[in-house]
């Protein structure tokens, strides 16, 4: 079984390309995101990626209107894609995942924004990400 960093950014890539796709295509989109893989995943590796993926992408809805609400002046539609997709797996980890505390969640969505996102990212990950945790 593949470690939870690994499965994490797995998760973000797919919640990325989610983003560039219809829900009908995601089935094809995400065979050819692990056929594409040079580590090859075992079927328990896809199948807990893809569940974690089902987990975020199933409650976009509510994610996206804490995301909004604490974005104050900006809306999820004016987010870099790769920072929302960052943004989307760490409140669902926050908010629906019950084994990974909160710290956590936060220190690898901003670890992922400096691997991925722009020079901002990190900041501005964190920034939103913190103050979600306050509230809770």
């Amino acid at each position: 079984m593949m470690n939870r960093r690994k499965l994490r950014e797995h998760v973000f890539k797919l919640v990325f390309i989610s983003a560039f796709n219809q829900n009908d295509e995601m089935k094809e989109q995400s065979g050819l995101y692990f056929d594409g893989l040079e580590d090859s995943l075992t079927d328990a590796d896809r199948e807990a990626c893809l569940q974690r993926f089902r987990g975020v992408t199933d409650r976009i809805p509510e994610i996206d209107e804490r995301l909004n609400r604490t974005a104050r002046g900006w809306k999820t539609n004016r987010f870099a894609s790769c920072d929302l997709a960052i943004l989307r797996l760490a409140v669902y980890e926050m908010l629906y995942d019950d084994q990974v505390p909160k710290g956590v969640a936060i220190n690898e969505a901003v670890e992922l924004a400096k691997q991925y996102g722009g020079d901002e990212s990190p900041s501005f990950v964190n920034g939103i990400l913190g103050e979600i945790a306050r509230e809770l």
